[in-house]
């Protein structure tokens, strides 16, 4: 006869039994889902290889993505459609040649093509300078902005200036001829006389209608300076210089005219635009030098 101890001692045992199987299928089951996570995890973490396309995009060559965004903007490009108004064959020209430059890519970069092309090299660069001119292009400075940068730059924002200028030139020994010359431009002697008379030559530096800025490069820096700054008739002192002395006759000069903030406003944005590029992209130079072991040789140190 079982006794009631006894019966108590077999239902705990039955009871501690089932308990540890439910431990173990629980342990088991997590166990189980676990891995279930990490392998998914694996195989669809970025730069691990995959066997399902993603929604975004259309196609994987060596798991890198071919952008649908891409694919579809393609097909505009070529046939001018939609995706849903696209053909077949419309369809599949596009997404072949996509993966046809997708495959030369990475092709090329096996090769290492892109340190040996100049043409590769240069698109690179001037893709890395749009990169980082981003910034600077879609930015809208406010108006006070803009009218401090005009401020500070007023002179950038006028009108091109002419002149009508004949320069005469002397021999170095002959600064005596060349100041009787200078007395008589200014109290109206003829071209003719002066040329004869004071042996001064045209230096044929300048033309009849000169803008400002060719007059500077054809003068140089130091006659155009005296230059700008005679009136109509004027008449420079003689000027001594390496080659001669020159004497400066102004036929007419037409100086530039500045511009007001509103007329001169399309081109203060271009310009506050293309200092920031500038000093965007000079500051990235300077921490990618800085960053990079650079070696020079010793003779061009």
């Amino acid at each position: 006869m079982v006794t009631p101890a006894a019966s108590n001692d077999e239902s705990w045992r039955n009871s501690r039994r089932v308990s540890t199987r439910r431990s173990f299928a629980l342990m088991a089951s997590g166990a189980l889902l676990g891995l279930l996570m990490a392998g998914y995890s694996l195989f669809t973490a970025r730069g691990t290889s995959t066997l399902i396309v993603p929604p975004e995009d259309v196609a994987l060559v060596n798991q890198q993505p071919i952008s649908r965004s891409d694919y579809i903007q393609q097909l505009q490009t070529l046939y001018g459609v939609d995706l849903p108004h696209a053909t077949a064959e419309q369809r599949r020209k596009v997404l072949d040649d996509m993966i046809r430059e997708e495959v030369f890519v990475q092709r090329g970069k096996e090769l290492d093509v892109a340190s040996t092309d100049p043409e590769v090299r240069a698109a690179m660069v001037n893709s890395v300078e749009l990169e980082i001119a981003a910034d600077a292009i879609t930015q809208q400075p406010s108006e006070a902005m803009l009218r401090s940068y005009y401020a500070l730059h007023r002179s950038r924002y006028a009108s091109e200036g002419v002149m009508n200028l004949r320069d005469y030139v002397f021999p170095l020994v002959e600064s005596g001829a060349a100041a009787q010359a200078a007395e008589a431009l200014r109290l109206g002697a003829p071209t003719p006389t002066l040329l004869s008379q004071w042996h001064a030559a045209d230096s044929g530096k300048v033309s009849d209608q000169e803008f400002y800025f060719a007059a500077k490069i054809h003068l140089g820096d130091s006659l155009f300076e005296v230059a700008r700054e005679l009136s109509d008739g004027g008449v420079s002192a003689p000027i001594a210089v390496s080659d001669a002395i020159h004497v400066l006759y102004m036929l007419k000069n037409s100086k530039p005219v500045a511009f007001d903030f509103a007329a001169a406003r399309n081109q203060v944005l271009t310009d506050y635009r293309n200092d920031a590029i500038g000093h965007l992209r000079s500051g990235d130079e300077a921490f990618l030098r800085k960053r990079a072991n650079v070696l020079i040789a010793d003779d061009l140190r």
